[in-house]
């Protein structure tokens, strides 16, 4: 069903690293009745992220790297596991995820295949998220990864057997969403 939506005002709260705004907006509800509400969103433009995976060694590459927000919100360590990705910037998703998979894990990948893409928090934030799997090997490592020091990363790359990043999300240990999902996608798939 489609919603009669009207923008009635745009302000921006914050233009700092990226854009939020707060938009004033009016919808018409399925009883008919004109509605208006304010709401804040968070634009940080779209992304990508993909899970490498091997399957004679049964293994995935993932990275371990500090995350602010959840050292806030209650990770002792704000050291989050989870798949590489990254934004868009200018780039289409193909051409970013295989930058941003050179830079964080040194693998330069070949054949890319996409398989969604998703909102991951659509009440709030703005990006949609293009979700890839590629199989890798030990040929396509180029250096070392650990991503770009001008952007000043510092990423760990980690190589999991398959099971053991299942067994992770079930301890916990794993609690990025992209992350789950891709795994479990793997999983559901009989890919891995």
């Amino acid at each position: 069903m489609i919603q009669n939506v009207r923008i009635l005002k745009t302000e921006i709260l914050c233009h700092n690293w990226y854009v939020l705004k707060k938009v004033t907006y009016e919808f018409v509800k399925k009883n008919g009745d004109l509605v208006t509400h304010s709401r804040e969103a968070y634009d940080r433009g779209n992304g990508a992220t993909i899970l490498l995976y091997n399957k004679e060694q049964h293994t995935v590459i993932l990275t371990r790297q500090f995350r602010l927000p959840t050292f806030i919100n209650g990770n002792k360590t704000g050291m989050l596991v989870e798949a590489c990705a990254g934004l868009l910037d200018q780039d289409n998703p193909e051409d970013c995820i295989r930058r941003e998979t050179e830079e964080e894990t040194g693998f330069r990948i070949t054949d890319v295949r996409k398989i969604f893409e998703a909102y991951m928090s659509p009440g709030s934030v703005t990006e949609i998220l293009y979700f890839f799997i590629a199989e890798y090997n030990k040929s396509m490592k180029v250096h070392e990864g650990g991503g770009i020091e001008e952007e000043q990363e510092n990423i760990e790359v980690l190589t999991l057997d398959f099971q053991q990043a299942l067994d992770m999300i079930d301890a916990g240990e794993i609690k990025d969403a992209k992350t789950i999902i891709l795994l479990q996608y793997l999983r559901l798939k009989n890919i891995m």
